[in-house]
C-alpha cells in the first residue's frame, strides 16, 4: 500500500490546524445562517441602488439642462460604484465554501455549493379571500386558518433545515403550489399577487404575478439545498463519500427538471445556459467524490492499480476543464461568481497533476520482474497514452529502466508544472487565497510532488529531456442525474374543503 494521496500523513507536511472545522456542528449551523442573512440584506441593498439607478437614468432621459445632466452623472457614478461592491460582497459570500463543509474535513480540497435564492414576503390574504368569494361562492373568512398555515410553510421554506427534512418541507410546498396554480391561479385573470425573487449570483430582484416563477425558485433551492448536504458530507468516510455523490447527482437531477420545465424563467440563475453550466459543475463535484471514494483508504502499490488511479485522475481534470470552458461562455461569464471560475480551473490543474504524479510512481518505483503479467502491463501501458513518446514501446519502456526513468522523470516534471499553476491561480483570486484548507492542500501535494523529484534526480541528471506525453482519460464512474422525488412526500391540500384537485 501507498500513501500517495494522503497528504496530511506526509512528514514534515502536516495541515496546520483549521479553526473552523473544529466548531461544533450549532456552531457550523449559525454560521451559514448567518450567510444566508447577510445575502437577504445584501439583496435588499442591491434592490435600493437598482431602484437610485433606474430613477437617475429616467430624469437624465427627461433633462436637457447641463447642469442637471452633470449632477445626476455624478449620482449614477456614485450608483455604479456602490453596485460594483454590493456585488463583489455577494459574490464574496458565494464562495464562502468554508462554512459549508464537514467540521472534520481537512485533507479534500473545498465543494461549491449553491446558496439559497431569497425571496420577499407574499400575502396571498386578501387576494384568496376575493377569489374564494368570487369563484366558490363561500366566505374567504372561513379559510383564515389555511391561508395562515399556507403563509407559515412559505416562510419556513426560506430557511430550510440542512437535512432531509429540509428537502421534504421544500417538496411539500411545491406541491402545495400546483394545488394553487389549479385553484387560484386560471389563466385569464391576473391575481394581483406579486411573486420577488433574488437571483442567486447578481442579488437582481425579479418580480412577476406568475406562480411558475415561484415554484421554479422552489425547484432552484431544492438543489441548492441537496448541494449543502453533500457539501457537509464527511468525506473522510467511504459512506459520507456515497452521500456526497448522491446529493449532487440529486441536485444535478432537480437542476435538470427545472431547466426542462420551466423554460423561460425571467431570472438569469435559472436560464437554460446557467442550468446547463451548473448541471456540469454539480456532475463534476459527484465524479470529485467518487474520485476520493477510489482513493480513501489508499492506493494499492500495483502497476496496473496506479494507471487506473492516473487515468481515473485525468478523467476528473477533464470534467473541470469542460466546466471551466463553460463558465467561459457569455453571458454565464458575466454572472457567475468568478472565484468559482478559477476554483473549477484549480481543479482541472490539481487532478492533471495527480494523473501525471500516478504515471511517474508508476515508471519510477517500479521495475518489471519475471513474476509480473508482461502481457498485463504492456496492454495497460499502451492504453495510458494516445501516442507513445518516438522511439519507444510499451514493452521497452517495460524492460528498459533507463526509458523507465526518463517518462516517469517526464511526468514527475509536469506533474510539478500542474500543482505550481493550480497554487498560481489560488493566489491570483483573493477569495481563494482567503481559503487556508485550499491552501494548504494544494501546497502539501506540490510538496510531496517535489520531494520525489529531488530524489531521482540525485539519481541520473544526464538522462535527457523528454516531452511529457498526454494521459488518456478513463473512468468506471458512469454519471447519473436522479430526477426529484416529487411524489416522494404526501400532502394535503390545504383548501381541499372548496373542492378536490389533482395536482
Amino acid at each position: 500500500m501507498t500513501d500517495t494521496l494522503h497528504p496530511r500523513n506526509l512528514k514534515g507536511n502536516l495541515l496546520p490546524d483549521q479553526s473552523y472545522f473544529r466548531k461544533g456542528k450549532a456552531i457550523a449551523q449559525t454560521g451559514r445562517s448567518k450567510l444566508q442573512n447577510q445575502r437577504a440584506g445584501l439583496n435588499n441593498q442591491i434592490l435600493k441602488a437598482m431602484r437610485m439607478r433606474a430613477g437617475a437614468e429616467n430624469l437624465l432621459r427627461a433633462t436637457n439642462n447641463s447642469k442637471v445632466r452633470e449632477q445626476v452623472l455624478l449620482e449614477l457614478s456614485y450608483v455604479n460604484a456602490d453596485l460594483q461592491v454590493l456585488k463583489e460582497e455577494l459574490e464574496r459570500l458565494n464562495i464562502s465554501v468554508e462554512v459549508y463543509q464537514h467540521t472534520e474535513q481537512t485533507a479534500s480540497i473545498p465543494l461549491i455549493p449553491l446558496g439559497l435564492k431569497e425571496t420577499k414576503d407574499v400575502d396571498f390574504t386578501t387576494a384568496f379571500k376575493d377569489f374564494i368569494l368570487e369563484h366558490y361562492s363561500e366566505d374567504g373568512a372561513d379559510y383564515e386558518n389555511e391561508l395562515a398555515d399556507l403563509m407559515d410553510l412559505r416562510q419556513a421554506c426560506r430557511t430550510p433545515s440542512r437535512d432531509e427534512a429540509g428537502i421534504e418541507m421544500l417538496l411539500s410546498y411545491f406541491q402545495q403550489l400546483g394545488f394553487l396554480e389549479n385553484r387560484f391561479f386560471p389563466s385569464s385573470r391576473n391575481m394581483g399577487i406579486l411573486f420577488t425573487w433574488y437571483d442567486s449570483f447578481t442579488g437582481v430582484p425579479v418580480s412577476q404575478p406568475n406562480i411558475s416563477l415561484e415554484k421554479a425558485s422552489i425547484l432552484f433551492n431544492m438543489a441548492a439545498l441537496y448541494t449543502q448536504i453533500g457539501t457537509r458530507s464527511n468525506r473522510q468516510t467511504k459512506t459520507g463519500l456515497e452521500e456526497a455523490v448522491a446529493m449532487f447527482q440529486k441536485a444535478a437531477g432537480v437542476l435538470s427538471y427545472l431547466k426542462e420545465t420551466f423554460t423561460h424563467t425571467p431570472s438569469y440563475d435559472m436560464s437554460p445556459a446557467m442550468l446547463g453550466c451548473l448541471i456540469k459543475m454539480l456532475l463534476a463535484e459527484a465524479h470529485e467524490c467518487y474520485f476520493e471514494k477510489l482513493i480513501l483508504a489508499g492506493v494499492q502499490n500495483e502497476v496496473c492499480t496506479l494507471i487506473k488511479m492516473a487515468q481515473e485522475a485525468a478523467k476528473v481534470s477533464e470534467i473541470y476543464l469542460q466546466v471551466f470552458n463553460a463558465m467561459n461562455q457569455a453571458p454565464i461569464k458575466e454572472n457567475i461568481p468568478y472565484s468559482w471560475t478559477v476554483m473549477v480551473q484549480i481543479k482541472s490543474e490539481h487532478y492533471k497533476a495527480l494523473a501525471h504524479y500516478f504515471a511517474a510512481i508508476t515508471l519510477t518505483d517500479h521495475q518489471l520482474t519475471p513474476r509480473d503479467d508482461e502481457d498485463k502491463q504492456e496492454k495497460a501501458l499502451s492504453q495510458l497514452y494516445d501516442h507513445i513518446p518516438e522511439g519507444m514501446t510499451a514493452m521497452n519502456i517495460l524492460k528498459d529502466k533507463q526509458q523507465r526513468t526518463l517518462l516517469g522523470k517526464a511526468h514527475l516534471s509536469k506533474a510539478i508544472l500542474c500543482h505550481e499553476e493550480a497554487l498560481r491561480l489560488s493566489n491570483l483570486c483573493s477569495k481563494l487565497k482567503q481559503i487556508n484548507i485550499l491552501q494548504d492542500i494544494l501546497s502539501a501535494f506540490h510538496k510531496r510532488a517535489l520531494l520525489k523529484d529531488s530524489i531521482y534526480k540525485k539519481e541520473d541528471d544526464f538522462l535527457g529531456i523528454l516531452v511529457t506525453p498526454d494521459i488518456v482519460s478513463k473512468t468506471e464512474y458512469k454519471a447519473e442525474i436522479i430526477p426529484p422525488p416529487l411524489s416522494r412526500v404526501k400532502v394535503i391540500d390545504f383548501f381541499q374543503r372548496l373542492v378536490c384537485i389533482t395536482a
